[in-house]
C-alpha cells in the first residue's frame, strides 16, 4: 500500500501545496470529485488519459488515511 501512496506528491510550489498525482497538476481532490459525481474508474481514466488505475487507488487510500485518525477526548 505504501508503494501506491508514493504516487501522491505534495509540493508547496505546485497547486498551492495540495496533494497531486505523480507530480502532475492533477489534484487528489479532483479525482475524488469525479468519483463523487458518479464517474467510475474507467470513465475517469478515459477523461484523464495520463492517469493509471493505480493513481486512482492511491487517491482513495490517501483520502481514507487523511480522514481516519483518532480523536482524543480532552
Amino acid at each position: 500500500m505504501s508503494a501506491l501512496l508514493d504516487r501522491i506528491s505534495v509540493n508547496p510550489k505546485q497547486c498551492g501545496g495540495r496533494p497531486c498525482v505523480r507530480g502532475m497538476r492533477i489534484r487528489v481532490i479532483d479525482i475524488l470529485d469525479l468519483f463523487a459525481s458518479g464517474l467510475d474508474a474507467s470513465q475517469i481514466l478515459q477523461e484523464m488519459p495520463d492517469l493509471e488505475a493505480d493513481d486512482l487507488k492511491a487517491c482513495l487510500i490517501f483520502a481514507r488515511r487523511r480522514i481516519d485518525h483518532p480523536l482524543l477526548a480532552a
